[in-house]
């Protein structure tokens, strides 16, 4: 696999297009996050709006209708899908060779 220059991802951009799989305002958004992290990723707005900026920018996520016009509601494009994807095969491969690995340095 050829290594893309975005990647590896941030974790915010990470959880962000993985939330977005599913239309969602920003602090739904928010609120996924931090459910699928279990708490160990909290964004900020101004940091979750900086990213979503940035993500729709790059075409990896788009505005999509909402019934809500207070409200803008986002979704995760096909480009980001497959980003995602790549990012994700990135990791299960570094797992993979962290577990072939002895940590404990014994031979």
């Amino acid at each position: 696999m050829k290594r893309l220059k975005a990647l590896p991802l941030t974790e915010t951009t990470y959880y962000i297009l993985l939330a977005l799989l599913e239309p969602g305002h920003g602090y739904l958004i928010m609120q996924k996050v931090e459910e699928m992290s279990q708490g160990d990723v909290q964004i900020a707005a101004g940091t979750m709006y900086g990213a979503i900026d940035s993500l729709l920018k790059l075409g990896w996520i788009v505005s999509v209708p909402s019934h809500d016009k207070r409200r803008k509601v986002y979704q995760t494009t096909h480009k980001g899908q497959e980003i995602l994807t790549l990012e994700i095969q990135r990791l299960e491969k570094c797992l993979l060779i962290a577990s072939k690995t002895d940590l404990k340095g014994e031979q």
